[in-house]
């Protein structure tokens, strides 16, 4: 059976209803949050690119930092292969986000074939490649590709979400979120939507881009 693809807030909405359905807590979520973002993104190395610029820092630093390499026209694989370490320091990449550019940049990844493949498949191909993590690599299935089902529980947001959510003692690790997100399935990819959004409302943050 093919996967559910997130398109539509139709979508989102069918998603939210079955949410509630199997975890009454996200009733109180997203009566706060009101309807969710779609958060659809194109999907390719500009996409991977700006996954890898959000690791481990802030949104508004990631916003940043991707603003001053499309200033620099440095979003495109030739661009980064060509650029100096100068260039990408300048824009404000560490020296292993500049390793993970460019190896990105020589990956030889064919996207177009990423969107027809099983997201085990797609996190498999996509963690071949250095500086890439299971995190930088669902996000990209969930945003880039639409899938539904994907979460994303290495995410320090998510977490920090699921202990107010859920009152836990302390944040859930990454192995225990996904564990208390397998009854979310089939949306799971709507819960973490959820969960970012009741982050911004409890945080008055953003916790992704």
């Amino acid at each position: 059976m093919s996967e559910r693809i997130i398109r539509t807030h139709d979508c989102l909405a069918e998603g939210a209803a079955h949410l509630v359905r199997v975890e009454p807590r996200f009733e109180r979520a997203l009566a706060l949050t009101g309807p969710l973002p779609l958060r659809r993104r194109t999907d390719g190395f500009d996409a991977l690119l700006s996954a890898i610029v959000s690791q481990q820092v802030s949104v508004a630093a990631a916003d940043a930092i991707w603003g001053r390499l499309q200033a620099a026209g440095l979003t495109e694989p030739d661009a980064i292969a060509a650029a100096t370490e100068e260039d990408l320091r300048a824009c404000g990449l560490s020296r292993h986000k500049i390793r993970y550019a460019r190896a990105l940049a020589g990956a030889g990844i064919d996207y177009a074939a990423l969107r027809a493949a099983p997201t085990e498949q797609v996190v498999a191909r996509l963690v071949e490649v250095p500086g890439i993590g299971r995190w930088t690599a669902e996000i990209y299935a969930m945003f880039s590709l639409g899938r539904a089902d994907v979460f994303a529980p290495a995410d320090l947001a998510l977490q920090e979400s699921a202990r107010l959510l859920f009152d836990l003692p302390e944040r859930p690790k990454e192995r225990a979120l996904r564990d208390m997100a397998e009854p979310w399935a089939p949306w799971r990819a709507v819960a973490a939507r959820a969960l970012w959004a009741y982050y911004r409302v409890a945080k008055d943050r953003e916790g992704i881009r």
